[in-house]
Order: C-alpha cells, then structure tokens, then sequence
C-alpha cells in the first residue's frame, strides 16, 4: 500500500512539474508599447492630480523582467496639481518635459520647467512636480536602479536642469549621416553630453533622422535601451541575437520599444518625412550586483 501511495505521489509531482514547464512563458527580447492607448496606473509619484501612464517598469506587466529600468512612463498633471514627493536611495532618474510648463521642487527649491526642459535627480534626493500653470503638463519620467557594487556621493545642493535646445547636433561614430544626435546627459565620467553626473544611465539622447535615414540595425551586450517615437513614422528593428537577425515593425508618433541586453535594435524612417526619437540607455549591472 505504501508503494503505491508512494507511486501515486510521484506521478501528481510530475505532473504539476510538467504542466508548470508547459505553462512558463519565455521572456520577450524586447516589448512595444502604444502610449495613447495606455491606461492610467498606480505609481509611487501618483496622486489625484498627479496621473501616470506606465510604459515599462513600475505599474507595467512585464516589469520583472527589467534590470536597470525601475520606471519609464509619462506624467500628466492637472492644473494646480502636484504628484507626491518622492526619494529613492539606490535610484537616479531623468525628468523630460514634453508638453506645457510647471515647476519642479528639489529639498526646499523650486525650479521652473517648461517644454523640453529636462532634469538629472541624483538618488537620495526628495522632489515632485507642481502644474501652476493654466494648461496640462506631460513629463516623461525615467529611473534606474544602481547597483550596490556602486559607491554613491552626496546629492548635488541643486538640480542639473538644460533644455534640449542647448544641445547641439552632430554625428555619432559608427551611425551614418543621415541620423543626427543630440547628446543630452550620460556618465558621470564622460564629457560629451549636456548633463554628465549618471551612474549607470549612460545615454539619453534625441536623434533627428532626415527622409529615409537611419541608425542601422546594431545591439548592446550589456545594456538596457528604450526608443520612444516623439514624431513621425518608420520601421522599427527588434530582434536578437550576434548575427543581426531582425524583425522590422511598423512604428509611428506614440510607439515606444524596450530592448533587453544584446537585443538588435534601429529604425528606418519613412522617405517622404523626417522622424525625432527620444531614446535612453542604462548599463545593466554584473550578476553578483543584482542581488
């Protein structure tokens, strides 16, 4: 009697085992997102006149799947609203604003903002957003965690605040012509951007791609990337692997795309038009530093 008790126990241990492994999903490479179509979710800087819309990261579906990215969606406040004041001790994070003006309080300053300013907030440091202003303010909010292998200085008396008017364009090596660049903020160890004070968010930048141009199919071992489509129409390159093997994907004003490490990513524009891309960049840390 034991033995077959024992026979039966076996059989329902594998058979939940093989019907977990037929269940479990292989994680995507990379994901796409359609923001309009986004809804409203919980976020730690959400309050009743603070509204986020999660693309990827925190509030998202698939946020276990990020390494670096804790958060990357889009903030609108109301007229006269304010999100919740927020500090993350392990976490840097890039304020981009998109559409209207307002202010953004650091520790007990207040600094004005207004369209296409953008911010670098160092961790540990407690800030919101404030909308005085008669008309809505959309702020694309992007954090990153870093990892403990990392030693972290003290925050800055102020925040770093440029507007993407003040970046000049110019060519990237290894990108071709017809794809310009405007290096926004990156390591706290470069030179080459406006705002150089990150840890491990290496590259936040716009591209301006001329009719037909493009930033060729490329891939990054070991980083995290994210292309928002800020204006126009093209193909989007998603795929894996070394050897370039490619998906190309209709994409247009409103699309944002996350590629995982080592993933192929790029974008063809349209012949007739120009298309601007706001994209970002973080190092994904080593595997002893994610735990």
């Amino acid at each position: 009697m034991a033995k077959t008790e024992g026979r039966l126990l076996l059989c329902v241990i594998l058979l939940t085992l093989g019907l977990w492994a037929q269940e479990r999903k292989t994680d995507p490479t990379w994901l796409h997102r359609y923001v309009p179509e986004l809804a409203e979710t919980e976020s730690s800087l959400s309050s009743d006149t603070c509204h986020y819309r999660a693309m990827f990261g925190e509030g998202d579906k698939d946020g276990h799947i990020f390494q670096t990215v804790t958060r990357f969606g889009e903030v609108t406040l109301d007229t006269n609203g304010q999100c919740r004041i927020v500090s993350y001790e392990r976490e840097e994070e890039i304020y981009f604003v998109l559409e209207g003006a307002g202010n953004l309080r650091y520790g007990d300053q207040t600094l004005a903002l207004r369209r296409h300013d953008f911010t670098y907030l160092a961790p540990g440091t407690k800030h919101s957003l404030h909308n005085p202003s008669g008309q809505s303010l959309r702020v694309l909010v992007m954090g990153f965690k870093i990892p403990p292998s990392i030693a972290i200085s003290s925050p800055p008396p102020k925040p770093a605040l440029a507007n993407l008017e003040d970046a000049k364009e110019e060519t990237v090596s290894g990108h071709p012509n017809s794809v310009l660049y405007k290096l926004l903020a990156g390591l706290g160890s470069g030179k080459r951007d406006l705002i150089d004070q990150a840890y491990v968010m290496d590259s936040f930048f716009w591209m301006d791609f001329a009719p037909g141009g493009t930033n060729w199919p490329h891939h990054h071992e070991s980083a995290e990337e994210i292309y928002l489509v800020i204006d126009g129409q093209g193909e989007m390159v998603a795929g894996g692997g070394m050897d370039g093997i490619e998906g190309r994907h209709p994409a247009k004003t409103g699309d944002a795309y996350y590629f995982r490490p080592n993933c192929t990513v790029g974008f063809y524009n349209q012949p007739g038009a120009k298309s601007y891309i706001l994209a970002v960049r973080a190092r994904v840390p080593l595997h002893e530093d994610a735990e």
